[in-house]
């Protein structure tokens, strides 16, 4: 990887890229604040929830790509076919920092969404395999039961399973599918109380401020 330290502070911006909250811009775009209504994430489901689904793929997709598009070039372009276990190690840090800054943005007092998109976009840079299971699994779950958050949940689980089967060996991306299989989980805290008491709205059921 070299001896340019500098690379190391390349997590910071990695994070400042992950806290633009894109579903509260949305949301303000059409004069609402999406914090006041329905779940009060500015994730995509609640954004799909609260605005149209049109709204929440749309939302959906710009934080898949914060995960995605930059980690993506820095690995491609940067790194190419470099799989040290420092460049591996700095790829992980940089995918967990951009999911943190979702889950916790700055500009909205380090309260953010859930991470589901996010996360999928870090896997998708690094761990594609692993993605296309968890995928599966949430997309089969999510049809089924309309229930977003169980398939996140049931998501978040796998993928350190998934990643132990498909990347063998690769201690540092098994790290990475823990801690950001367990995030996702906590986030999901007050879900899975819902699901629990059969309180939990499911897909695109409710209305339209």
């Amino acid at each position: 990887m070299g001896s340019n330290n500098l690379v190391w502070l390349w997590p910071v911006l990695f994070y400042l890229v992950g806290s633009i909250p894109t579903g509260y811009l949305m949301g303000r775009s059409r004069g609402l604040d999406i914090r006041q209504h329905g779940s009060g994430n500015i994730g995509a489901t609640n954004v799909g929830r609260v605005m149209g689904r049109n709204w929440g793929f749309v939302a959906f997709a710009c934080d898949f790509l914060k995960g995605f598009l930059l980690l993506f070039l820095l690995r491609t372009l940067e790194f190419p076919g470099d799989k040290s276990w420092t460049t591996s190690l700095l790829l992980v840090l940089c995918g967990m920092a951009v999911v943190l800054g979702h889950n916790y943005t700055p500009w909205l007092g380090f309260k953010g969404g859930k991470g589901i998109a996010t996360t999928a976009g870090v896997l998708g840079a690094l761990l594609p395999w692993a993605l296309l299971i968890v995928f599966s699994l949430w997309g089969i779950v999510v049809l089924i039961t309309r229930w977003v958050s169980l398939g996140s949940v049931l998501a978040a689980i796998m993928l350190p399973i998934a990643t132990a089967f498909f990347y063998p060996g690769q201690w540092i991306y098994f790290a990475l599918a823990f801690l950001a299989g367990t995030l996702a989980v906590l986030r999901h805290r007050s879900n899975i109380g819902r699901l629990l008491n059969g309180t939990e709205p499911k897909l695109w059921t409710s209305k339209k401020p």
